[in-house]
């Protein structure tokens, strides 16, 4: 595996692959892997001969009071377990290098719609530093594919429709969650959580599952839905964030006209936030 953190050997690398004829997926990551970060790697294996996965913890994404400075770096351990599942480039790129100009002068990439409201609303800017992290690493690794998880449900729709609207040659790849044994979907924050909170949060996913169940047996009331499963994380210890029944590909609202649904949810646990989300197929 070899280990880039500059533009110009990573490009190198990348021209000489297209030269051979060799296909390229992109794994992009913020680092602290788990087990669902190496299902992406492990799913890009499948689809592309060579295999890219960034670690860069983008400051862009994060707002004036969150984890940045406190946000887990474990890059040695990181490098070990992309080696072993057989990644061919691990690029780290210091901040100074994605963003030279520092991020007042940096131009971004904003996507209307999608990224509104859900964790777009409780982190403002969050998807322009999401969308703009991710566009720059498009142009530098010109990926015939990228994995993202299904867990973060909205920044997926924020980039398959930022790939989209512009005309990026890039195939979107949506991974499904890993789970811990409790269902508590696996996340590099849950290392900030205590045996007991852990227990506590798999109520989240099981709420899901019971706003999902109703759904298919034919509960189209959504609002009173949606209100009984906050109920029942706050009954839990969890401070709800949002929770909130969507059409699936626009994350509008959903209607009694729409079949296929995702439910959203973010809920504090202590200091930590948590999010996770379920698809949902009506007949």
């Amino acid at each position: 595996m070899q280990s880039i953190t500059e533009i110009k050997s990573l490009r190198s690398q990348i021209k000489a692959w297209r030269q051979a004829g060799l296909s390229i997926a992109l794994v992009p990551t913020m680092g602290n892997l788990h087990q669902g970060h190496f299902s992406l790697v492990e799913k890009a294996k499948t689809l592309a001969d060579k295999v890219v996965v960034s670690i860069f913890v983008n400051p862009m994404q994060f707002g004036a009071n969150e984890d940045l400075d406190s946000y887990p770096r474990t890059l040695n351990e990181d490098k070990q377990g992309l080696a072993e599942l057989g990644t061919d480039i691990v690029f780290t790129p210091s901040v100074e290098t994605i963003y030279p100009n520092g991020l007042g002068e940096q131009s971004f990439v904003d996507v209307p719609g999608v990224s509104m409201g859900y964790c777009g609303g409780s982190r403002p800017g969050h998807f322009k530093g999401v969308a703009t992290v991710v566009t720059k690493l498009f142009n530098l690794v010109q990926p015939d594919f990228a994995c993202f998880g299904e867990k973060d449900f909205q920044q997926l729709q924020v980039i398959k429709t930022m790939t989209r609207d512009l005309s990026i040659p890039v195939e979107i790849i949506g991974v499904p969650t890993c789970r811990e044994i409790s269902g508590l979907a696996m996340s590099s924050r849950n290392g900030y959580l205590s045996d007991e909170q852990k227990d506590t949060a798999k109520v989240l996913f099981a709420t899901l599952n019971n706003t999902a169940t109703a759904l298919k047996q034919g509960n189209a009331d959504i609002a009173t839905l949606e209100a009984d499963a906050k109920a029942q994380l706050e009954s839990a210890g969890l401070k709800p964030d949002y929770y909130a029944v969507a059409e699936r590909s626009t994350l509008k609202p959903a209607t009694t006209a729409d079949k296929q649904l995702v439910i959203l949810a973010a809920a504090y646990l202590g200091s930590v936030r948590l999010i996770d989300n379920l698809q949902v197929e009506l007949d």
